[in-house]
């Protein structure tokens, strides 16, 4: 197990940096990210810029596509697993 990090205030900004984050550090272009979540490349732009919210169907399929947990993703930890 391991420590929250975030007590649930400012997760939804968080969260926006880091997939945001996440894909930089992976090399990815949104285009990219869009497609494997089946979005547009608007969409996801969205997302990163917290115009619209992360569905749980994608926050689930981006966790898995770079290796992250959710708690991870949403700032509630600094550990990937």
């Amino acid at each position: 197990m391991y420590a929250v990090k975030n007590d649930g205030e400012n997760i939804d900004m968080n969260y926006r940096k880091r997939i945001r984050d996440l894909r930089e550090d992976h090399d990815k272009t949104q285009t990219e990210i869009a497609e494997m979540l089946g979005t547009s490349q608007t969409m996801y732009a969205r997302y990163e810029r917290g115009a619209s919210e992360l569905p749980i169907r994608h926050l689930l399929k981006l966790a898995e596509y770079y290796g992250v947990s959710t708690d991870y993703i949403l700032c509630r930890t600094d550990r990937t697993d």
